[in-house]
């Protein structure tokens, strides 16, 4: 068989178990997976993989093949920063929702991988907007992206960086609160996935503690209001930026007590009644009505 042949064969059955461990469908989401190519954003390898207890371990080889699995590869090993996991980014990507023709605005993008599945989602008429913190993985991204003309890739502060308008603006690091630009950046009907996180940290190998070290909320514009739901446990880098101590404290005493499937709304103001919020922090809240 034709070797780009066979990888193809290989991407697709990736995409399916990754969509199945996700417990997730979605044929537009499932196909970008199948289509994207990781090791054009990863580099050459053999490429350093984790596994949980053992480290960061090299694969056997530079087949692309073992790109293929349902694994974080380091792209920064000496600093534990991966190309997240796909399945954790097929759920909140499929929650996203992102449609042919809308604007994507990607925060903490790295490498680009994810960002290029979001650019087969929104298709030629749409467009992603790639922000990343880190100068060196921006100039990769900005590389791995020459020849997309519906990516931007932008270097600095994605909590302070200004875009246009987005569809959807999806967060790839833990936040301790959202970006007051984030929520503004929104169109009506705008989708925020964001992750929030405690320093708890993001290494531990104990999947079972994801909730008590963050989670990823989906917030969607509605006129005035910002409706809220949780879609899963995180742990996940910490996002330069959108981070203080006081909305840390709050976010690690809701996760300890629990509850947080309740959300139902995110507010802007911090005057709501104790027994309506599951997070209360200055200037903001999370609350079940």
């Amino acid at each position: 068989m034709d070797r780009e042949v066979e990888l193809g064969v290989v991407r697709r059955a990736y995409a399916k178990q990754v969509m199945a461990a996700a417990c997730v469908e979605d044929a537009r989401v499932e196909a970008a997976f199948a289509t994207v190519r990781r090791e054009d954003f990863l580099g050459p390898g053999p490429w350093p993989i984790i596994r949980w207890f053992r480290g960061y371990v090299p694969t056997p080889s530079d087949d692309p093949v073992y790109l293929y699995t349902d694994d974080l590869i380091g792209i920064l090993p000496e600093r534990d920063l991966n190309n997240g996991q796909p399945s954790l980014h097929a759920v909140l990507i499929t929650s996203a929702a992102a449609q042919p023709g809308e604007h994507i605005v990607h925060v903490g993008a790295g490498v680009g991988y994810y960002t290029a599945i979001f650019a087969e989602l929104v298709g030629p008429a749409g467009r992603v907007t790639a922000i990343e913190f880190d100068p060196g993985l921006a100039a990769r991204a900005a590389a791995n992206f020459s020849g997309f003309p519906n990516v931007r890739v932008a270097q600095g502060d994605g909590a302070q960086i200004p875009f246009d308008p987005a569809d959807v603006i999806y967060v790839n690091a833990g936040a301790t609160r959202q970006a007051e630009s984030w929520l503004d950046g929104l169109k009506e009907g705008g989708r925020l996935i964001l992750p929030l996180t405690t320093n708890q940290g993001f290494r531990a190998n104990d999947p079972g503690n994801l909730p008590r070290r963050g989670a990823v909320f989906r917030i969607e514009r509605r006129g005035p209001e910002f409706l809220a739901r949780t879609i899963s446990g995180v742990a996940i880098f910490p996002c330069e930026g959108a981070r203080d101590p006081e909305s840390e404290r709050a976010l690690a005493a809701a996760l300890k007590a629990g509850g947080w499937e309740k959300v139902t709304r995110l507010y802007r103001r911090d005057d709501l009644p104790e027994e309506q919020c599951w997070l209360r922090a200055p200037g903001w809240c999370l609350a079940y009505r």
